[in-house]
């Protein structure tokens, strides 16, 4: 959802086994995605203050990350509610060799929830979806998604922020040497290949993309009634908003109407 002229940007995602530490290590920058993140608030008039912009952006790196971790055909969707500020905050995304990811947040009308929860859904091709929900304490997303791992997958997890919005997720794998996990510092990670030995696993990729269309707003409407369809569309338009990365559409009722037909032959 980019204004580049070639499409979204394609982020570089690396996984490494450390060896002796029995840990996967992952690591993107970012800086790209968050072009075409902002590019993308620009397109559609949105705006956060600086500390939802913030969270909301740590959020898709560790989702990221994590789709990085998993396997090709595993795609996955976190909902988390926090209490304080109150607000939603949604991600996405699957795919491979490039995962789509994006993500939104919901302030107005948000449901107090009484904690703050993660809930993750994940879905893989010919097997049940799976969720799962997690109360966490805090308003670092990154702490948020490590008691994820901790309290649903029962897999100790580190993220960590480095310089140039780059970020590392460290996870353990069978006889992980915790100590040494739960003992990583950030200072520790620029230099960590001089103390141990990375072996490269993996390179995948990401970008921000949703893949909605007005075509795509439609089954939404498709949905109301007579009723609420004459007063949604009163001046002849449909203001539309995308619930997975808040794109707006005005979207004209005989467009709308055009569909509907379309889809009766079909």
């Amino acid at each position: 959802m980019s204004d580049n002229e070639n499409g979204p940007a394609i982020i570089e995602l690396r996984s490494y086994f450390v060896r002796g530490r029995n840990c996967l290590l992952v690591r993107g920058r970012f800086t790209d995605l968050y072009m075409d993140y902002y590019l993308h608030l620009m397109q559609h008039g949105l705006q956060h203050e600086e500390k939802l912009d913030t969270m909301l952006k740590e959020t898709l790196a560790a989702v990221s990350l994590h789709l990085a971790s998993r396997p090709h055909d595993e795609r996955c969707a976190w909902t988390i509610h926090l209490q304080e500020p109150m607000l939603n905050l949604f991600v996405t995304g699957g795919g491979y060799p490039v995962a789509n990811v994006t993500g939104r947040l919901f302030t107005d009308d948000v449901k107090d929830m009484g904690k703050s929860l993660l809930i993750a859904q994940t879905s893989r091709p010919n097997q049940p979806a799976r969720q799962s929900m997690i109360e966490f304490a805090g308003t670092d997303m990154l702490h948020a998604v490590e008691q994820f791992y901790t309290q649903s997958e029962q897999r100790p997890t580190r993220y960590f922020r480095l310089p140039d919005e780059d970020f590392v997720q460290i996870s353990a794998e069978p006889d992980a040497d915790l100590e040494w996990l739960n003992g990583l510092r950030e200072e520790d990670l620029p230099e960590l290949d001089k103390g141990e030995q990375l072996s490269l696993l993996e390179t995948r990729a990401c970008r921000l993309e949703c893949g909605c269309t007005l075509d795509r707003m439609f089954p939404m409407l498709s949905r109301l009634g007579k009723e609420d369809l004459d007063y949604i569309f009163e001046d002849g338009h449909a203001d539309l908003t995308c619930p997975r990365c808040g794109a707006k559409y005005r979207a004209p009722k005989a467009a709308f109407e055009q569909w509907l037909a379309a889809q009766a032959k079909a």
